[in-house]
């Protein structure tokens, strides 16, 4: 976009680009979202920025009428299979707390220098400033939802050092945390008020646009393999729940179907939210399942785009019409979906029993995290699946959220007993790539980039048996 362009989306506070890009006012030192419902600043005492963190970076704080680092996330790290965007995806799931740049740029396959240098020219900010504004996120909602104590806060986002973690709050929210924890809106104080060990930490999921959470939960509901997922409740009001292996500890989500709804000046829709729960071993997980759970719903996906490209299409467009912002889930675990995605549910549920690992405290029907591929590849070693299995456990096929998607593929058609099928629909969910053509259904080009959106359109309608 050019910035006159976004200049105007932020006069008429259009929510449709919350996420997209931040503006920040020179006069203030402020810097908000372009639905920002504060006066709208002088053109000449504005500047643009692709992420919070190249704002935050140039000595701009968040502004604390429309919160910023609340926002979805640009959907360009979805759809891009470039280093940048594979980057995004990476430090959003943790990696550069886990394990520093160094480990960000070996996965990525690049030197940690080039990898300094692509996010810094096109994002504005490197790897560390990206992390440091993910941790300060992070904190402020464990500081205004919580009642766990500061110290505990600092540490469970990420942190080195509580000094480290104080100064960071004072720069970006120019509040102390303390200062923070008393000026949370009413509804974070009560939530940690009536919060119990068993209720987890209250969170609101954003997305923009508007979201299908029925069809959402119609698949994950069709999909559902005890022990590790429930869903539970009357259609409109359902709760889905499962169980999580994180890199330090475990987890159980829980996800509501019926959606929080913004409100705009504009009329325009501007997104809303799903209301999660999370209970967690270790509070260091926190972002990691955040972002698993975003995958998994497709909260950071641009509806507005995906809309109107498959709109104009005369097959697509009463669909689209009839289900506007409808989205194409992705998975929670990516080597778990493509272990269900080859031996299917009744099968998986048979792993899960014999192998899956017990919980320490099942919670009602979750009794059991998935089993790993090592374990799997060991206990199971013929066939498709100890091929599978085999090959995720020693690296041969990478699904992370930082995976080549075309690299994968190849790696994965390299394994005995996978078909193109099951290798489509893993790009898909495992991998998030919007825009994958089966074999089988016809898919024209037209569709693209949201060929992946397409195929839910057609399944949601009943019009594609292939799922």
């Amino acid at each position: 976009m050019e910035e006159d362009t976004r200049y105007e989306a932020v006069r008429s506070r259009d929510g449709r680009f919350d996420g997209e890009f931040f503006f920040a006012v020179a006069t203030t030192g402020i810097y908000c979202r372009p639905s920002c419902p504060a006066v709208t600043p002088k053109r000449h005492n504005v500047r643009f920025f692709a992420t919070a963190a190249a704002a935050q970076g140039s000595g701009f704080r968040a502004c604390r009428r429309c919160r910023p680092d609340a926002v979805p996330g640009s959907a360009d790290w979805n759809v891009r299979a470039d280093v940048v965007g594979r980057a995004m995806r990476l430090i959003g799931d943790g990696v550069v707390d886990r394990e520093g740049v160094a480990g960000l740029a070996a996965r990525l396959g690049y030197s940690a220098r080039q990898v300094q240098r692509q996010l810094t020219a096109e994002l504005g900010a490197g790897p560390v400033a990206l992390a440091r504004a993910q941790r300060a996120h992070t904190a402020r909602v464990l500081v205004q939802t919580t009642d766990l104590p500061i110290t505990e806060i600092a540490f469970a986002s990420g942190f080195a050092s509580v000094r480290q973690f104080n100064d960071t709050m004072r720069e970006v929210y120019a509040s102390t945390p303390s200062e923070l924890r008393a000026a949370a809106p009413r509804g974070g104080r009560a939530a940690r008020r009536t919060a119990t060990p068993t209720a987890g930490i209250p969170l609101r999921l954003a997305h923009r646009g508007p979201y299908q959470a029925g069809a959402v939960f119609d698949l994950l509901e069709a999909e559902a393999v005890a022990g590790v997922e429930e869903v539970s409740g009357v259609r409109g009001r359902r709760t889905y729940r499962r169980t999580l292996r994180l890199p330090h500890g475990t987890g159980i989500v829980a996800v509501d179907e019926r959606a929080g709804a913004a409100r705009s000046a504009s009329g325009a829709h501007p997104g809303g939210w799903l209301e999660a729960r999370l209970n967690l071993t270790d509070p260091r997980d926190l972002t990691t399942a955040v972002q698993r759970l975003r995958r998994l719903f497709d909260l950071d996906a641009d509806p507005y785009a995906v809309d109107e490209r498959l709109g104009a299409d005369a097959r697509l467009a009463p669909l689209v019409a009839a289900r506007p912002g409808l989205r194409s889930p992705g998975a929670a675990d990516p080597e778990e979906y493509a272990v269900r995605a080859l031996v299917g549910r009744a099968a998986a549920e048979r792993l899960v029993t014999r192998y899956g690992k017990a919980l320490d405290a099942p919670c009602g029907s979750l009794t059991h995290l998935f089993p790993e591929p090592a374990v799997l590849a060991g206990a199971e070693p013929d066939g498709p699946l100890g091929a599978l299995t085999a090959a995720l456990a020693d690296g041969a096929v990478r699904l992370d959220p930082g995976a080549d998607r075309d690299d994968a593929q190849a790696e994965l058609l390299a394994v005995p007993g996978l078909d193109p099928r099951t290798i489509a629909a893993v790009r898909i969910r495992a991998l998030g790539d919007p825009d994958v053509a089966p074999p089988g259904p016809d898919v024209p080009d037209s569709w693209r980039p949201w060929r992946s959106y397409a195929l839910r359109h057609l399944r949601t309608a009943g019009d594609l048996e292939y799922s």
